[in-house]
């Protein structure tokens, strides 16, 4: 990362902003209730605080959100792969794979098919996700 880069990164406005009230990471940290290595690891880039501290932090310092984070990529990346994992969470094909069996042993089948169907509907409804998720990260290694 160049200098100009280092500059607009959130790390180090959040480290200027400290340091223009004379705060150390400490006191910083007590303020946001975190510990002193989060306010560490958010200062060299390492991470980045979730959406409620960087609020806590624009609140704190008296600057936008745009501020803080304008000119870091990698910040704004992580971000928007945030929203796209909450969209996700209510587009869960799972559970609509789960309903679908749920109505069909309802509907179609007689009393030991039913049963089969509402258990198999209720287990896909809740660990769909999860086991997709589990697939992927198996076959990404």
């Amino acid at each position: 990362m160049d200098m100009e880069e280092q500059a607009n990164a959130f790390g180090e406005k959040l480290k200027q902003c400290r340091m223009e009230r004379d705060w150390s990471q400490e006191k910083l940290a007590k303020e946001l209730h975190v510990s002193r290595q989060a306010v560490y690891k958010w200062e060299t880039n390492k991470s980045y605080p979730d959406i409620q501290n960087l609020i806590r932090i624009s609140d704190l310092f008296n600057i936008t959100i745009d501020e803080l984070i304008r000119g870091d990529e990698q910040m704004q990346k992580t971000i928007s792969i945030d929203d796209d994992e909450l969209f996700d969470q209510f587009s869960d094909p799972g559970f609509y794979i789960g309903m679908i069996l749920i109505l069909v042993g309802v509907l179609i089948f007689d009393d030991p098919l039913t049963n089969t169907f509402l258990f198999t509907g209720l287990i896909t409804i809740i660990f769909f996700t999860d086991t997709i998720q589990s697939l992927k990260k198996l076959f990404k290694s």
